[in-house]
């Protein structure tokens, strides 16, 4: 394999590795009925006039399946923190006692858990179409540089391994899904 070809075929790689961060990243965020302190990720605070993230103005952690605590560096920081929660629409309410803030995360209906199986189902196809966008964009690259002159048994070896390392993410993909999933209805 020429050395072009190999480049193409490893930044392809390197799009489809993006896109399984991405999803990895998304399901982090998607609550499965356990406190975990990325939930928390996207709440960004007003410090001083620069808004910015909860988990760098302050201790998350998860001390129980059931609870989220987070610590404050500066306790003047505690209704900031409150208000921020509040405005995130994540559907908790937080509790200040001076100290800490606890959330406390409630089990899960039935009803609920099927919609949240249904959005992971969404962030997979997603992550789905941006790898087969990769593998399309790999193989027209090869398809152009076989109009230059790349020779023809070349491009069917590369076209096969983009396609071989399309299926291989494909399928990190799936794994990722019925992991949440068990995840997700496990009560």
């Amino acid at each position: 394999m020429t050395a072009e070809v190999k480049h193409y075929l490893d930044e392809a790689r390197e799009k489809m590795e993006k896109s399984i961060r991405h999803l990895e990243d998304e399901l982090s965020k998607v609550r499965a009925g356990r406190a975990n302190p990325s939930m928390l990720n996207d709440i960004k605070v007003d410090y001083y006039g620069t808004h910015s993230p909860l988990n760098q103005v302050s201790n998350v952690s998860a001390p129980d399946a059931r609870t989220l605590l987070i610590k404050p560096w500066d306790k003047s920081l505690l209704h900031v923190i409150e208000k921020a929660i509040l405005a995130s629409n994540i559907g908790l309410t937080p509790m200040n006692d001076g100290e800490v803030i606890r959330l406390n995360i409630p089990p899960l209906t039935e009803e609920r858990r099927k919609a949240l199986v249904k959005q992971v189902h969404h962030l997979a196809e997603q992550s789905r179409v941006s790898i087969r966008n990769a593998r399309r964009d790999a193989n027209e690259i090869i398809k152009t540089l076989q109009k230059k002159g790349l020779e023809e048994d070349e491009a069917k070896k590369a076209e096969h391994e983009i396609q071989h390392t399309t299926d291989a993410y494909i399928t990190r993909v799936d794994k990722h899904v019925e992991a949440k999933e068990k995840e997700i209805m496990t009560v």
